[in-house]
């Protein structure tokens, strides 16, 4: 494929819990157009995505540890005042699949966003443990205890930026791709405490994250209004959707 002025590429995944999964049929259609990838900055669990990605892993690899994935797999019992759970778990799968890898490691530049829950700031991790920093950027506030990096209480990135369009410019992306889970995501009724806090985070940020996303060259946003946030069963539907929406997209850059 050829670039646009040789322009560098970045690729920003945001956040949607289990919609996650189309993120690897992204990446699945971006390997097939041959979209060379400069960079790329996660939030949520586009910060797991995006960590396998930027650590060499395929889309094909990506899809087996997504459908392996899952609550048990990423969270545990915690006595923590902060949170009922721990998604320590989450950042151990991390530590198995690409090892004990700090950012410097990794095949291309990454980034993460992470929400300061003492100040609210924007925290872009880029150095130091990748496996905790994907723990900080997916740590849902009250429901997971938040994750101490550098002396800040850190919780999910969605809050500040859930589509990191700016992450990835600041990577020195000049040509961005983002893909926003929510865009056109219709919500049904939640089936658990934890979809009903996404869902009141993802409506108080609707319009903050459609700001970023008009800044992207290219923005894929597959309509996933018929999937919940929390059901793993939907993973091979929901790479299948996100496949498709990405190849009639990256269309436009051929």
């Amino acid at each position: 494929m050829k670039k646009n002025n040789e322009k560098k590429i970045g690729l920003a995944l945001g956040g949607g819990a289990v919609l996650g999964a189309a993120h690897v049929g992204v990446l699945r259609a971006v390997e097939e157009f041959g979209v060379q990838i400069d960079c790329i900055a996660g939030t949520s669990i586009g910060a797991f995505v995006a960590a396998l990605w930027a650590f060499g892993k395929k889309a094909d690899e990506i899809e087996e540890i997504a459908s392996d994935l899952n609550w048990l797999d990423i969270s545990a019992l915690s006595l923590s005042k902060f949170g009922l759970l721990s998604n320590k778990k989450l950042g151990d799968r991390i530590r198995e699949v690409v090892g004990e890898k700090t950012f410097a490691h990794s095949r291309i530049p990454l980034a993460m966003v992470a929400t300061d829950i003492a100040s609210g700031d924007r925290v872009v991790l880029q150095k130091g443990d990748v496996a905790t920093a994907v723990m900080a950027s997916t740590c849902i506030p009250g429901v997971f205890v938040p994750v101490e990096i550098g002396g800040r209480l850190l919780v999910d990135g969605f809050i500040v930026e859930n589509v990191p369009v700016t992450a990835v410019q600041e990577l020195g992306a000049r040509q961005v791709i983002a893909v926003d889970l929510n865009a056109v995501h219709t919500t049904k009724e939640p089936l658990n405490i934890v979809e009903i806090l996404l869902h009141t985070f993802n409506f108080a940020l609707r319009s903050a994250t459609q700001l970023l996303t008009q800044e992207a060259d290219l923005l894929i946003a597959p309509d996933l209004s018929e999937f919940n946030l929390v059901e793993i069963k939907q993973v091979p539907e929901l790479i299948e959707k996100g496949y498709q929406q990405a190849k009639s997209q990256l269309r436009k850059m051929v």
